[in-house]
C-alpha cells in the first residue's frame, strides 16, 4: 500500500464521542480520509473541529471530510471502513446506525467495550470482513467537541471471530502513522476476555462507590482486594470458556493503573451524567457467559446485581 493510497483510504466513524474522536483524529493523521457520524455535536464540530487536548501526545484538532447526522448521508460512495464506536447500551440498534453506509466492500470495525458483543454484527453483515478492536486508553469528552486524553492510546485487534487479514494491517498502519500503538492478534476473542479482567472489575466498583475514581478503588486493601476477586473470575470464565489468560495479567493491570493519573471509568462517568451505562456489555455478557459455562462467580453476580438496582433507580422519575 502506497503513501498515495493510504492518503485515500476513506474511513466512516459512526458515534464520534470521545473514543470515536481520538482514534478518528490518529487515522487523519496517519493519511486517511475520516468523516464523522456527529449528530448532537455537528454545529460546533463544522465551525471548529473536534479538539483533542493531551499532555502525553500535545493537542491537535480533528476537521472531517464530512460531518454527518447519519450514515445515510455520506456522500461519494461506501467507505473503506466504517469504525463502530457507540456504546453498547441496551435498546441501541447498532445495524439500524451503520446499515445504509455499509457496501459490499466496507469493512466494519468495531472499537467498542466488552465481551460477546460482536454477533449481531456479523449476523447482520455476513459478506462484510469485521474487524473487532480495543482500546487500551483513559479519554473523555468534557464540552461539545472537545475530547480531554489522559493516559495510554493503544488499540488491540484482529479479524472476528479470528485472523488478521491485509486489510486489517493497512487499517493498523494508517493508526501507527497517526502515532498510535497496535497490536494485532489472531485471537481478537482472547483479547477481549482479557480487557475484560479490567472493565468487569474497575466499572461496577467505580458505580457502586458513587463515582469513585482509580485511586479511590486501589486506595484500601479492602478495595483492591474486590478487584482482585472480580479479576479472577473474569479469568476463571474466560478460561472455561476456551480463552485462557496469564494470571499475571491481573498483577500487570492493577500496577499501570496504580502508575497512571486517578481516573473516572467510563461507566462512573455515565452514571453521573445520568446517560445509560453499558452494564450488559461489560458485566453482564461476563456472567451470562459464567454460568453457561457453569463457573463459581460470586463477586461479579452481586457486582452485576447491584449494578441493576442501581440502573433501575436511576430510571425513575425524579
Amino acid at each position: 500500500m502506497t503513501a498515495n493510497q493510504a492518503r485515500q483510504t476513506r474511513v466512516l466513524i459512526v458515534g464520534a464521542g470521545a473514543i470515536g474522536g481520538f482514534y478518528g483524529a490518529a487515522l487523519q493523521r496517519g493519511g486517511a480520509d475520516v468523516s464523522l457520524v456527529c449528530r448532537s455535536e455537528a454545529e460546533v464540530v463544522r465551525q471548529h473541529g473536534y479538539r483533542i487536548e493531551s499532555v502525553r501526545r500535545g493537542d491537535s484538532v480533528l476537521r472531517p471530510n464530512q460531518i454527518l447526522l447519519s450514515a445515510a448521508d455520506y456522500q461519494g460512495g461506501p467507505p473503506d471502513y466504517l469504525v463502530l464506536s457507540v456504546k453498547v447500551v441496551h435498546g441501541l440498534d447498532r445495524v439500524s446506525l451503520i446499515r445504509d453506509a455499509v457496501g459490499p466492500d466496507t469493512a466494519i470495525v468495531l472499537i467498542e467495550n466488552g465481551v460477546e458483543i460482536e454477533s449481531e454484527i456479523a449476523q447482520a453483515f455476513p459478506a462484510n470482513e469485521l474487524i473487532s478492536a480495543l482500546a487500551f486508553v483513559q479519554v473523555s469528552r468534557i464540552a461539545p467537541g472537545v475530547i480531554r486524553h489522559f493516559a495510554f492510546g493503544d488499540l488491540t485487534f484482529g479479524n472476528y471471530p479470528r485472523g488478521l487479514s491485509e486489510r486489517s494491517r493497512h487499517f493498523g498502519a494508517l493508526l501507527e502513522s497517526g502515532g498510535i500503538q497496535c497490536a494485532l492478534t489472531e485471537q481478537v476473542v482472547t483479547a477481549r476476555w482479557a480487557k475484560c479482567l479490567w472493565n468487569a472489575a474497575f466499572n461496577p466498583a467505580s458505580v457502586l462507590g458513587g463515582g469513585l475514581d482509580t485511586e479511590d478503588m486501589l486506595g484500601t486493601p479492602e478495595g483492591e482486594a474486590l478487584v482482585r476477586r472480580a479479576m479472577q473470575e473474569v479469568r476463571a470464565v474466560a478460561d472455561a470458556a476456551g480463552h485462557s489468560l496469564a494470571p499475571e495479567l491481573i498483577d500487570q493491570y492493577i500496577e499501570n493503573t496504580r502508575k497512571a493519573p486517578a481516573y473516572k471509568t467510563s461507566m462512573a462517568l455515565d452514571y453521573l451524567h445520568r446517560r445509560p451505562m453499558e452494564i450488559e456489555a461489560i458485566i453482564g455478557n461476563a456472567v451470562r457467559a459464567g454460568r453457561r459455562e457453569r463457573v463459581d462467580i460470586p463477586t461479579l453476580e452481586n457486582l452485576y446485581a447491584l449494578l441493576k438496582m442501581v440502573e433501575h433507580k436511576a430510571g425513575k422519575p425524579a
